[in-house]
């Protein structure tokens, strides 16, 4: 026996085509593919409108009307467009997956079936049977085709009689598969065909029982001619209403010719969601590409949805979304560039246009304004930040505080704010979205300000100290408080400082904050990980109750004589402390301010019960 190498001339090779199953097809397009059978409507549309644009390339005065025609006996689509050869149904029709040469047709077309193969088989998704009469408007002397095709992956091809198909153009015949018919029903055809070609640049009308409808609407309203500025917008916003389904809140015009793009961006009512990019209604060529495209505006811009119409991206292969490459990225920079020009206009010529905005998307401009210093200096005037001196814009608190400090998160702040502000001290709640981000850039657009991290320390060495007399006459109660403190890793120190309505102070830094996260975490975990944790232990961060030496309850601390009624004020005073912060408490925390609570209760109904004895 020999044996020969695949590169043995005396091999032996058979060759084999591939056997496609055309059920199986339409079952991937169904449910894999298209995101519902409705998108057979546009793939008719899509090719009737390519035909037509390849026709009129070659005569300029050809017919362009667009027919659907719905009946008993199912749908009819008719374009005078630029017809099919024999040669050329074969190539185009019959072939799935092959990008052909370019010629007239294609050329016309940028997304022609033939590109993926797939475009008129998405009529199978709804349709029993598929018959195209077609006649070459290239080849005058071609005679008229039909092709005929069933969803069992069967076709046939019959050259017909010139006879009563003299004009060039192609017509299309569904009948509907079982189950399907609802997508036949004159109505839902109307609603789709206006729905996916209202801005086409060619009529397009549906006939049923007699009664003709246009669906097409001509120029799209963001490029046509107003009188006046306030024509255009009433216009715009009218448009927007209608097409997106809510009233937008101002309207933002994206026209970039150069990059292919153009149409219009709405802005929201409500405030967007940062985490969610939004979706567009986007066109390709002013066929309706899809209603819930995203990444064709930058992620930052998540407070307005837009409807744009485009001639240069490319879609994917269901055609219901935009390919990810260098020339979306490009558009999508380009129209936020244009909508960080319209804040920018509005700002500087109209600021009651500017504040409607704001009220409901200033968190949309401070993501803006993180990747443009520009904008931010533009802006800072009109965002409101949450400070010790109230909400107010950047560059008012940084005239009365050239040193800013920043909190990590909203809890930070809000635990030393009413201290701070009766202090003097300027610090900003960095805890919300992009406002720390934010406030870091301060010092490159406000020469002389200094921004630097809150400090539980620098909060403590602004407060005044206690004369160390009176401190002395506290040292009893201050060594019983850090006695019942040190489990909960809680210092004790008193000071004098504003408001006199705060008695007790609860500061934490970060340190302090993750040594407590860690010890928590040891406890629930198994004995390795406590281990573990145990070694990553810190000594040095703990956390401060800051008693109030001007709060007349901390100076009556002293006259407690019980011991054990002062420690039920001392933890009662760490536990208001710990509520100001409005962080979550923990177990030990929560325990602790239901045991005081109810040592409270205890002794305020025994001192009642023996007042009511007394009274006896």
């Amino acid at each position: 026996m020999v044996n020969r190498t695949p590169h043995d001339p005396a091999a032996v090779h058979n060759n084999y085509s591939f056997q496609v199953d055309l059920r199986g097809i339409v079952d991937l397009l169904s449910h894999h593919l298209y995101s519902s059978p409705r998108v057979y409507l546009r793939e008719l549309l899509q090719n009737a409108v390519d035909a037509v644009t390849a026709r009129t390339r070659l005569d300029p005065g050809a017919p362009t009307a667009i027919r659907i025609t719905v009946d008993d006996s199912g749908l009819r689509i008719s374009d005078p467009g630029i017809g099919l050869t024999e040669t050329d149904v074969h190539r185009f029709l019959a072939t799935i997956g092959r990008s052909s040469k370019r010629d007239d047709i294609e050329g016309a077309r940028r997304e022609f079936l033939g590109q993926f193969g797939i475009g008129l088989l998405a009529c199978f998704t709804v349709a029993e049977t598929i018959r195209v009469v077609t006649r070459s408007a290239t080849d005058p002397a071609a005679p008229p085709v039909e092709w005929s095709a069933s969803a069992d992956g069967m076709y046939s091809v019959r050259a017909l009689d010139p006879v009563g198909h003299a004009e060039p153009g192609t017509t299309v015949w569904l009948t509907a598969r079982g189950g399907a018919q609802a997508w036949f029903q004159p109505r839902r055809v109307t609603d789709l065909a206006r729905e996916f070609g209202s801005l086409l640049p060619y009529e397009v009308t549906v006939e049923s029982d007699g009664v003709v409808t246009t669906v097409t609407e001509g120029v799209p309203v963001w490029r046509r001619t107003f009188a006046s500025g306030d024509q255009r917008r009433a216009a715009l916003l009218a448009y927007g209403r209608r097409t997106l389904g809510f009233p937008p809140l101002d309207v933002i015009e994206l026209e970039a010719g150069a990059a292919g793009v153009s149409g219009v961006a709405y802005v929201l009512p409500e405030p967007g969601n940062p985490s969610d990019s939004s979706p567009h209604r986007v066109y390709l060529k002013g066929m309706l590409l899809g209603d819930t495209v995203r990444g064709v505006l930058p992620d930052w811009a998540f407070f307005v949805r837009g409807v744009i119409d485009t001639d240069t991206l490319r879609p994917t292969a269901s055609r219901e979304g935009l390919y990810e490459d260098e020339r979306l990225a490009v558009v999508r920079e380009v129209l936020g560039d244009r909508i960080r020009d319209w804040l920018t206009e509005i700002a500087a010529e109209q600021p009651q246009r500017l504040a409607a905005f704001l009220s409901v998307h200033a968190l949309g401009v401070k993501a803006m304004a993180r990747h443009s210093a520009d904008l931010l200096r533009i802006m800072l005037p009109h965002l409101h930040f949450e400070t010790t001196d109230g909400r107010v814009p950047l560059t008012e608190f940084a005239r009365n505080h050239r040193t800013v400090r920043v909190t990590a998160t909203v809890e930070e702040f809000r635990q030393v704010a009413a201290t701070a502000a009766a202090q003097g001290i300027g610090v900003v709640n960095g805890g919300y979205a992009y406002d720390r981000e934010l406030v870091a850039q301060l010092p490159r657009l406000l020469p002389g300000v200094e921004v630097v991290d809150l400090d539980a320390v620098a909060i403590t060495a602004a407060l005044d100290p206690v004369d160390p007399g009176e401190e002395l006459a506290l040292a009893p109660v201050l060594a019983l408080a850090r006695t019942v403190l040190d489990p909960l890793a809680c210092d004790v120190i008193v000071r004098a400082f504003h408001p006199v309505t705060m008695p007790a102070l609860y500061l934490d830094g970060r340190a302090a904050r993750n040594e407590r996260a860690r010890t928590q975490t040891a406890e629930d975990a198994d004995e390795l990980w406590t281990e573990i944790l145990g070694a990553l232990a810190v000594a040095t961060p703990r956390a401060q109750l800051v008693l109030n030496h001007h709060s007349p309850i901390v100076r009556r601390l002293s006259r407690i004589g019980d011991p054990a009624f002062l420690k039920t004020a001392v933890e009662s005073l760490y536990g208001q402390a710990l509520l100001m912060t409005h962080r979550p408490l923990s177990a030990a925390d929560t325990a602790l301010l239901n045991r005081a609570f109810g040592e409270f209760l205890g002794w305020a109904t025994l001192r009642a019960a023996d007042r009511g004895e007394e009274t006896e």
